[in-house]
This record gives C-alpha cells, sequence and structure tokens, in this order.
C-alpha cells in the first residue's frame, strides 16, 4: 500500500471538524451533540471533544433547552473564527489538491508499468475528481468507485456502490480517492474483506 506521498498539516482534521461545528450551529441554533454527531458522521465522543475545545475558546455557548438537554450557539467571536477556518482551509486545500493531482499521476503511471490495469477509487469527493482527470491521461480503466457514504449517486457516468459490492467486480487494485474521509474509506474497505495490499493511498493516514 503507497501512502504518505502528501502529508497533511497534523491539526487539518481538527480545523476541519472544527469548521463543520461552527457552520452548522451559524445555520441551525439550538443543535445538541447528537445532532452534531449525526450531521457530521463522527462518534459523539469526538463530537463532544471538539465541542468542549471550541467552548474553552469562547467560540460557542451552551444554554439548556427542553427535555433536559443543551444546545450550543455561536458567540460573535465563534462567528470570526468560523470565517477565518473558512478562509485558511480554502487554501490549504488548493495547495492540497495541486498536489493531489501530482501525486496521483505519479502513481497511476507507477500502477501502469508494473502491469495494472483495472482499477477501483474508494472515495467519491472533490479528491476524486482530480484523480479522474488524471486518469485519463494514463492506459489505466477505472471498472468501480464506492463510496458507502453516495451509493445510488453517479460520478462521471458511473454509479457509485458500497465497499461490500467490491466482490462482484473484477479489478487490479483499489485506490482510496478521498482527504478529509481517507480513514473511514480504509476502514470500510478492510470490514469488506478488501485486502490491505491491495490497496493504495497517497496521503498520510490521519491521527
Amino acid at each position: 500500500m503507497n501512502k504518505g506521498l502528501t502529508s497533511p498539516p497534523p491539526s487539518e482534521t481538527g480545523r476541519y471538524r472544527d469548521l463543520q461545528i461552527l457552520d452548522e450551529l451559524s445555520n441551525n441554533d439550538a443543535l445538541t451533540q447528537r445532532d452534531l454527531s449525526k450531521r457530521m458522521g463522527i462518534a459523539l465522543g469526538l463530537v463532544n471533544s471538539y465541542l468542549k475545545n471550541l467552548i474553552a475558546k469562547g467560540y460557542i455557548t451552551v444554554k439548556n433547552i427542553p427535555s433536559k438537554r443543551y444546545g450550543y450557539y455561536l458567540t460573535p467571536n465563534g462567528f470570526a473564527e468560523k470565517t477565518r477556518l473558512a478562509y485558511d482551509l480554502l487554501h490549504d486545500y488548493t495547495r492540497i489538491y495541486r498536489e493531489a493531482k501530482n501525486n496521483y499521476r505519479r502513481l497511476f503511471f507507477e500502477l501502469e508499468r508494473t502491469g495494472v490495469k483495472r482499477i477501483v477509487f474508494a472515495g467519491a469527493d472533490e479528491v476524486a475528481e482530480f484523480a479522474y482527470i488524471t486518469l485519463q491521461d494514463t492506459g489505466l480503466l477505472l471498472v468501480g468507485v464506492v463510496d458507502n457514504d453516495r451509493v445510488g449517486e453517479k460520478f462521471f457516468g458511473r454509479d457509485i456502490i458500497p465497499a461490500a459490492a467490491l466482490t462482484g467486480i473484477a479489478y487490479d487494485t483499489v485506490v482510496v480517492t478521498s482527504y478529509v474521509g481517507r480513514d473511514k474509506v480504509m476502514q470500510e474497505l478492510l470490514l469488506a474483506g478488501t485486502d490491505k495490499k491491495n490497496i493504495q493511498m497517497i496521503f498520510s493516514p490521519q491521527g
């Protein structure tokens, strides 16, 4: 498995999650931790940890709401921080996507050199679009796109299928084509029985 060709700043995921929470709260008052967990697709414990950090920094306040629950609201500083994070992450992602395109190009040509012909994309976000465009410069054939969160949608005319459906596809290797959700995608592939040695990733694992 290739990994680590692009190494994001250690705090990248944390900043992205902070922005997600601030953005959700700016658009919907009185969301609970459970609400945020469902909307963001992450564990309740992680939401709790991020909220505590944002509260400590003065970006969020907590108020009692009916049914003995707590609602979370943005402070003026919280709105300002949301804007700052959005600006900073836009620049970071511009760099990441540029590097991703170059690294996918190197990976695809190396795979082609070693005799790989049929590949599957795992993850269908913006990074996958860069990967697909880069793939057109090679002789590799995209035979499937898996993404458990987008099953039934289309990716450049192809149906997106769940990771478990890989058993019905003839392919040579799987390439992780997600940045933010790369660890989740990897876990879903492994749970579906995909051989770890047959998974390619250009990004370092999150952690």
